[in-house]
């Protein structure tokens, strides 16, 4: 909230501040799906937390060259930073595009949603199970610094509550209550008018829950105690518990792989080698240097997952082939 946390002078840099061609495969996926929607007249598109806004303004470049496409969609950002909403409307120098603080204001319209590096950023809560008795792991103050301290919890009732069956096999929980909350919401939207999530972050997969709770401060791992206010403080999805809150609803189905099998499936590269042609050899070297960032194993090529959550009946495959 304190400031721009994206690019040189910030914490991190994420993939539509890399390469211009992450977006152009997003803006290609999303009419893609649009078309299997059954090319409604009408429809929201929705980004969940739009950073600085480099992602929307270079889909709507590619969407202005399907001018019936952009004709029928309605974009929507939620964002709750007032310093990143004037950076984005800064940026994306477009008319109809709308700010949304919740999403009650939504129109009941098929809807597309986007979340790159969203889940990410919401808040969790983190369990350790100790000889047999599970305790929360809190944040206390203690002669004027912050320290890790734990309190002895009912697992029972947090599983009655949260309609999860943690405690097979588990030693250790960490989950976002809010972001779960975020998913079973917007199931509800897309069950009921169509649609569809597309969830690009880091993660894993395996039903074992990971203690992943971190903190960047320029660009570095740093204490998570410190520089309150001031760090970048992110978790790993657990993908796995996705699938499971998603397999509790009989109409909506999901798709799940790493992004890049996603990016490449979606002819990223292709992209890139169109876009060569007559440039100077540093600058085809700068674009497949930053396409190496996006979809190397060793970079964010399979760190990053890709979940497609959409309505059963939707065939939508692009991005996902085998």
């Amino acid at each position: 909230m304190t400031k721009n946390p994206f690019g040189i002078t910030g914490d991190f840099i994420t993939a539509p501040n890399i390469s211009r061609l992450f977006s152009e495969m997003i803006a290609i996926w999303t009419i893609d799906f649009w078309e299997n929607l059954g090319c409604p007249k009408k429809f929201n598109l929705i980004e969940l937390g739009a950073g600085n806004g480099e992602m929307m303004k270079i889909m709507i470049e590619s969407f202005k060259r399907f001018p019936t496409f952009l004709n029928c969609c309605k974009i929507i950002i939620h964002e709750k930073s007032p310093k990143l909403i004037k950076t984005q409307k800064d940026k994306i120098q477009y008319k109809n595009v709308e700010w949304i603080k919740n999403f009650k204001s939504l129109n009941k319209l098929p809807s597309i949603f986007l979340a790159n590096e969203f889940f990410d950023a919401i808040p969790i809560k983190q369990f350790t199970k100790e000889k047999k008795i599970w305790y929360e792991r809190l944040v206390k103050s203690s002669k004027n610094n912050l320290i890790f301290d734990k309190k002895k919890i009912n697992i029972k009732k947090l599983e009655n509550k949260t309609n999860f069956k943690f405690l097979k096999n588990q030693n250790f929980i960490e989950y976002s209550p809010k972001g779960i909350k975020y998913l079973k919401d917007i199931m509800k939207f897309i069950d009921r008018y169509k649609g569809g999530l597309l969830i690009i972050d880091y993660g894993y997969y395996e039903e074992k829950f990971q203690n992943t709770l971190k903190a960047i401060y320029n660009k570095k791992h740093s204490n998570l105690l410190e520089n309150i206010g001031k760090s970048d403080i992110t978790h790993n999805i657990n993908y796995h518990l996705f699938d499971k809150i998603v397999k509790s609803n009989k109409n909506l189905n999901n798709k799940y792989t790493t992004q890049k099998k996603f990016l490449t499936n979606l002819g990223i590269f292709q992209r890139a080698e169109i876009l060569c042609k007559n440039k100077k050899f540093s600058e085809k070297a700068d674009i497949f240097y930053r396409i190496k960032r996006l979809t190397d194993d060793e970079q964010m090529g399979d760190l990053f997952k890709v979940m497609l959550i959409k309505n059963s009946s939707i065939k939508s495959q692009l991005g996902f082939e085998n």
